[in-house]
Parts: structure tokens; sequence; C-alpha cells
């Protein structure tokens, strides 16, 4: 009979650690006013970081007074603290670190060599921690991109930035991303923007490496040497053809003096001469994994709503998965909020989903109907898979709340003067309320309010891929 004491072994090391009894190694933790000194044992140390169990072996480390000597100023105490209780106690805790403060800790980790824990931390930032990418996208994604074990959180910010440009592109310090970093980026196909879109952004870049305004009628020859050395190695990475005739007259041919004159003259016949789209030989358009035509939704929320027409858990789908395609049919603040711009745009599309911003806050609303919208009748459908949902925060997923419906007669309603009307959710003449009319909840309560008005609102047809 075998028996394991994990936690009784986890304590008494932990005793260890705090009484410093035997230690032979000492450790002189951050800089100027902030420096701790670590009192540690060696043969700990070298069983759990290869760090240590280097320096121990190639006899690398100071000596002095029979105690083995440290620095480590790039380090805070802090941070070194929750190291050492690791090493000794095979225990962590990160929930009380911002993001910020954890991306230290793993590059310290990965600077000791403590392998298990480097892949630990990393799983936690994508779980736990993903907004403190918005914080500093480049300066976090520099330093990703300059360890080599950060792999899957490299992967992941990656990914982040390719469903989500604007965390970066629009970013105050986009213009400081390292060269090779913009490069890997602009070679990504999934990279979720419109291609004259990336040109711009990539001009903004290169104005900015050389301290020039963007005006190319004020160069001069030194200006255009410049500014054309500086965009060469990313030219071949922008997909010019994929540029409409408009944006390549108006937003590219007017930096004709910095692109190659072959280039400018194979895009001038491929826009001008017939049929000359059909021989040439182009570069694939991008395929971002979700793409969404919205101004109040993202990307992020496309596999939470297929996950919830498949009455899946919420994330049971993910951006790379999702069986559905979401097409924009209407946008209020677009096509005009009358009732009949609404049915002629949405009548008998089949499934739609539609979502409302409600105005001065940052909630979303919204519903499925999993039946064809029609403003010829006046009626209410039946249905088992309609729902509604909320959404505290439109811009975070997380705080979002779906209710089936439970009353099935009354799912959907449908009338001339009505926009989508699910439950007690009355879209009358762009009236917007959510009222206990005779029938209870016909769809359980999740907090949508009873009288509110609507910004914008927007619908999708629901199409299977």
């Amino acid at each position: 009979m075998s028996s394991k004491f994990l936690a009784e072994l986890s304590r008494d090391y932990e005793k260890i650690f705090e009484s410093e009894i035997g230690y032979d190694v000492i450790i002189y933790v951050g800089e100027d006013q902030n420096i701790k000194e670590f009192h540690v044992h060696s043969n700990i140390l070298c069983a759990r970081s290869q760090y240590f169990h280097s320096a121990f072996s190639n006899e690398w480390a100071e000596k002095k007074d029979g105690k083995f000597i440290f620095k480590k100023p790039n380090i805070s105490p802090q941070l070194f603290d929750i190291i050492l209780r690791f090493i000794y106690c095979g225990n962590i805790e990160l929930k009380n670190l911002q993001g910020p403060d954890v991306l230290k800790l793993l590059i310290a980790v990965d600077e000791l060599c403590i392998y298990s824990l480097i892949s630990h931390i990393q799983e936690f930032l994508i779980e736990h921690q993903t907004e403190f990418l918005h914080e500093n996208p480049t300066g976090i994604l520099e330093t990703i991109y300059q360890h080599e074990t950060f792999t899957s959180l490299w992967n992941f910010c990656l990914e982040k930035i390719c469903e989500e440009p604007k965390i970066l592109f629009n970013s105050e310090n986009f213009i400081k991303i390292k060269a090779p970093l913009l490069e890997l980026l602009l070679k990504r196909d999934d990279l979720n923007i419109d291609e004259i879109k990336i040109w711009e952004y990539l001009l903004k870049w290169c104005f900015a490496q050389q301290n020039m305004q963007d005006d190319p009628t004020k160069w001069n020859k030194e200006d255009i040497t410049r500014i054309e050395s500086e965009l060469y190695r990313f030219i071949p990475l922008i997909r010019l053809y994929n540029i409409g005739p408009t944006d390549f007259f108006y937003k590219v041919y007017c930096y004709k003096d910095i692109l190659p004159q072959d280039l400018i003259h194979n895009l001038l016949e491929y826009h001008i001469v017939p049929n000359m789209k059909h021989k040439a030989n182009l570069p694939p358009p991008r395929k971002p994994n979700c793409q969404i035509d919205s101004t109040l939704i993202e990307s992020k929320h496309i596999p939470l709503f297929a996950s919830w027409i498949d009455k899946k858990d919420s994330f049971y789908y993910d951006e790379k998965n999702s069986p559905y395609d979401f097409k924009l049919l209407y946008r209020s603040s677009r096509d005009g909020i009358a009732t009949s711009s609404f049915h002629g745009n949405c009548d008998n599309k089949g499934a739609t989903i539609w979502v409302a911003k409600v105005k001065d806050s940052t909630q979303l609303i919204g519903g499925y109907n999993p039946l064809d919208w029609d403003g010829s009748h006046k009626d209410w459908k039946a249905t088992i898979d309609s729902f509604i949902f909320n959404f505290t925060d439109g811009r975070n997923i997380s705080t979002s709340e779906v209710s089936y419906v439970s009353r099935q007669s009354r799912a959907v309603y449908c009338h001339y003067n009505d926009g989508p009307t699910m439950g007690n959710i009355y879209n009358y003449s762009n009236n917007w309320s959510n009222k206990d009319r005779g029938y209870g909840d016909i769809y359980p309560n999740i907090g949508i309010p009873t009288n509110f008005k609507v910004e914008d609102y927007e619908v999708f047809q629901v199409i299977k891929k």
C-alpha cells in the first residue's frame, strides 16, 4: 500500500523556506530602494531550476564566506518571493496579480528556466487576463517576440490581433512597432481588416519612421528615396489587387512615385483594361476566421451566438470553427428607422439575429429568430429555438446572458408597424419596451430594461456554412 502526503510535504518545505535554517545561498533582488535579501538552499534551487542547476554545476556562482551570492536587479522582490514559494512548495496563486505583473513574472520564470511554470503562466494569461493586451499591444508583442519559450502566448496574441486588428493598429504606440514584427503581421492570411486600411496603416508607420509628412506633393527627391527604402520590404505583403478601383485611384495611385513602376503599370492595366481581371494571376485575398460587418458587435461575438443557436455551452465554438456566417441585412442608422425599411430588408430571409445598443450605455440587447420576419401578416409565431440576450457591456462577452423561450406560442411577433418583436420586447414604430402584457415572462428575465431608447440596431441573416 502506498500513500501520498504531498500537502504535508509542501507545508514542511514552506517552513524550511521561511525559517532560513541551513541556508547557503544569498540572493539580492530588486534595485535602488526596492532591494530585498533572500536566504535559500542550493540543493532545492538546483533541483527545481535549470538556471540554478547550471550555476552550481559549473561553479560560476560567486561565493563569499561559504555562501553563494546572486544578484537579480531585474526582478522585483514581490515576484521573486512568488517564484521561491513555488520552488519550495509547488504552489502559486496568480489571481491577485494584474496582467503586466503576470507578464513580468513569466519573463523572470523564463530567465530562471522553470519550465512547468512557463506553461502554467501562459495558460493563465490566455484564460484570465486577455484584456491586458489592449493596454500596450506594441510593447507586449515586442516582449513576447524576444522569448522563444512563450509559444502559446505568442500564438494567442497574434490570433487576437488578427481577429481585432484595431487593438494594435489604433493604439498610440503602433508607429513604434519594430519592422520585423510588422512584417510578420502583414504576412498573415487571417488579418481581419480591409486591404486599403492595411495600406493606410503601413504608410502611417513608414512616415513616422522617417519623420515625414504624408503629402506626396510636398516631397523632394530625397524624401521619395527615404520613404521608398522604408516601404520596399513591405510592398510584396500588401495585396494591392484586392483594393477596389476607387480606393486604388485616390489612396494608392497618388503614391505612385514610391512604388515600383512595373507594379503601377500592372495595377492600372488590371483596373482599366476590360477582361484583364480574369487573366491576372492574383494573390488570394485574406481570409479572416470570422468577419462581421457591424458597428455594434465584433468577431468575438460570432462563436457565442453560434453556440447559443445550437444550444451549446456559451464557448462551445471559437472563431475558427463557428458553423454560421452572419450577413448584415439592416442597420437602422444606415437604412432608416422606419419599420418599412426593416421589413423591406429583413422579411423572408430565414433565421436572423438582431442586436440593439441601448442609448447612453454600453448595453447591447437582442434576439434570435429562427423563422422568417413577415410584415404582411399580423400574428405570433411559435418556435422552441428562439432566444433573447443581454450584454451589460457589449464590448465584454463575459457580461452576456441568454434566455430561451419558455412560452413558445408567443416567441416572435410579426406586424408591418413593428420592428423586431419577441416575447415582451416590443419595437412599435421604433418605440422600444419590455413589459409584461399579461402573459408572464415569455422569455425568462435577464435584466433587459422595461423602458429604453435604442441608439442603433442591426439585423443579420444567419447562414449555415
